[in-house]
């Protein structure tokens, strides 16, 4: 799977930057000024993944990958935990 080889090879600091001197602490894809926060935006509102990354191009495919399969990890870890 596509999504496990990226998180394989990708670790959060790979993916996410929280810094209080870049956007007041929002948790950003690494390297760059875009909020995680804005590609969740994008999917809730039903836009594709390529749409969101022609917006921000700054961001990679691998990065935004990376965050919804970590994301989707610690969701099904929480849910099993809670079980």
């Amino acid at each position: 799977m596509l999504n496990k080889r990226v998180s394989l090879n990708m670790n959060v600091k790979d993916l996410i930057e929280v810094d209080p001197e870049k956007m007041s602490g929002t948790p950003v894809f690494t390297g760059t000024r875009v909020p995680i926060n804005h590609l969740f935006d994008y999917l809730k509102a039903g836009d594709s993944l390529d749409v969101f990354l022609t917006d921000f191009p700054t961001v990679k495919r691998e990065q935004a990958l990376g965050v919804i399969d970590l994301m989707r990890e610690r969701l099904l870890t929480e849910h099993e935990t809670a079980a």
